[in-house]
């Protein structure tokens, strides 16, 4: 299936996050929408997206003038195994117990650590963005406080990072599901490099609305690092899908959008456990009391 990109860049983040929810509702949709700051210190924010038809490019340039963008340039990605192909030499990270790392780092391993390597480019969560990294130190804090997942799911997993983490803690299987199919090859490979094939279940999904993710419903853990709208509008089926006393640990929310966010979770049942900020990103730690 091929894959078509739209990028831009534009000055400041909130005319960015303006224009980055208004290809939200773009015909073709988006697989995916990101923005992200340019950090040379000029001030411009990238926004792009991710089609699996080719964009409309009248509706983009309408959108780029009207906001004040530059033009998007539009590519169609070649078939390539990005899986294969596509490699980062990321420095390590610690994360409590976690240690994410390349194979050219495979050396630097802490003996005690719980090591999660992860090499893939094409999709997100290695450890080095504040929210990944929030969400791991959010696992560890849970295990040191004596929690036991026991039916656990990563939703928007990414490299899957975050399930096989709860994998190597836990015996019991971890799902894990993205809604871009490129993900799910990624965060497949990343658990068959890590030894973990049959303990972590990735599967192409949006949202709860997939077989095995019903049939395995409720969970005692939700790990879900999207962004701020997709959380939102999650928090109903997340409410469904997580047991009384259950936790979902929340991030890709920017720190000026947590108070949103936790409003709207706490109309649906959930109360705030911790509250972490690693750079402009918040992770949210939440039960489920209703």
């Amino acid at each position: 299936m091929p894959t078509f990109t739209a990028l831009t860049t534009i000055e400041g983040k909130p005319a960015a996050e303006k224009l980055g929810a208004a290809m939200e509702n773009l015909i073709p949709e988006p697989t995916g929408v990101g923005v992200f700051e340019v950090e040379d210190g000029s001030g411009l924010w990238e926004v792009g997206g991710y089609f699996t038809e080719n964009p409309d490019e009248t509706a983009l340039t309408l959108l780029a003038t009207a906001l004040g963008a530059k033009q998007f340039v539009i590519s169609e990605l070649p078939e390539t195994d990005w899986v294969a192909h596509v490699r980062r030499e990321l420095a390590p990270v610690a994360a409590g117990r976690f240690f994410v790392y390349g194979s050219h780092d495979a050396d630097k391993v802490p003996e005690n650590a719980e090591p999660l390597l992860i090499e893939a480019a094409m999709a997100f969560g290695t450890g080095h963005h504040g929210t990944t990294l929030g969400c791991l130190r959010a696992l560890d804090r849970l295990i040191g406080e004596g929690f036991e997942g026991k039916n656990v799911v990563d939703i928007g997993c990414g490299t899957a990072v975050l399930a096989m983490a709860a994998a190597r803690i836990w015996p019991n299987s971890v799902l894990a599901s993205d809604i871009d199919e490129v993900a799910v090859e990624v965060a497949r490979s990343n658990v068959k490099a890590n030894g973990l094939e049959g303990r972590v279940i990735c599967v192409e999904a949006a949202g709860f609305a997939q077989p095995d993710l019903l049939a395995a419903s409720p969970f005692d853990l939700v790990f879900a690092n999207i962004l701020k709208g997709p959380l939102i509008g999650l928090a109903p089926d997340m409410a469904k899908n997580i047991q009384s006393g259950g936790f979902a640990i929340l991030s890709g929310i920017l720190n000026e959008q947590a108070d949103d966010v936790l409003e709207v979770y706490a109309r649906t049942g959930f109360n705030l456990v911790h509250r972490e900020e690693i750079v402009d990103w918040t992770t949210l730690t939440l039960s489920r009391t209703q």
